[in-house]
């Protein structure tokens, strides 16, 4: 059961850390761009910041569920260290993207403070998880990095919750309110379950 949940969390994850590139072969007004305002939109400085933050948000989706597992640590050390650098990399591009990209969320303060501290979160833990390598520090790190891929992984579980909630309550703006905090809390709670099982 346990092989098979982690298979369908690398499905998702692959799936939706591709996600990035619908944008190459689909018209704007059939993408997340067209919830948005015209003032936002002519924005430089959102658009990059809007497409900094899926690209790289992306690629750390897609590449850091394979960190996870004892065997491939222990057999290709070096290729996890590269992998765990690209992932840093692309976690601090799409976090520190993300947080500019909070104070326009759709859904007014409470969609705004729940991305935004999302983004800290997600920068946060990934920031001292290097800091605890660094240090030799080993299951703290791991355990630090399992809580950055929870965050990393509410680009999932957002599109997950999301429909579901406007299937429950028909109304799109309260749902979105309401899943920028649902998308990645249980997320956090299930790391911390799953850390719990490291000996610190």
């Amino acid at each position: 059961m346990r092989k098979l949940l982690f298979a369908i969390m690398c499905i998702f994850a692959l799936l939706v850390g591709a996600y990035p590139l619908l944008y190459a072969f689909v018209e704007s007004k059939y993408t997340f761009l067209s919830s948005k305002s015209p003032e936002i939109l002519h924005s430089v400085i959102w658009k990059i910041a809007f497409f900094a933050h899926i690209i790289f948000g992306g690629l750390a989706l897609f590449i850091g569920w394979r960190q996870f597992g004892p065997s491939f640590r222990s057999r290709y050390i070096a290729l996890h260290r590269a992998i765990g650098k690209i992932y840093v990399i692309a976690v601090i591009i799409s976090s520190v993207s993300a947080v500019y990209m909070g104070f326009y969320a759709n859904g007014g303060l409470v969609s705004e403070t729940g991305f935004i501290l999302l983004a800290i979160t997600w920068l946060m833990t990934t920031a001292i998880a290097v800091a605890k390598i660094r240090n030799g520090q080993v299951i703290q790190h791991q355990q630090l990095m399992t809580y950055s891929y929870a965050c990393a992984f509410a680009a999932v579980t957002l599109r997950i919750w999301y429909p579901l909630l406007i299937q429950m309550t028909g109304d799109p703006v309260n749902s979105y309110s309401i899943v920028a905090w649902l998308c990645w809390i249980p997320n956090i709670l299930t790391a911390y379950f799953l850390n719990m099982r490291l000996k610190t």
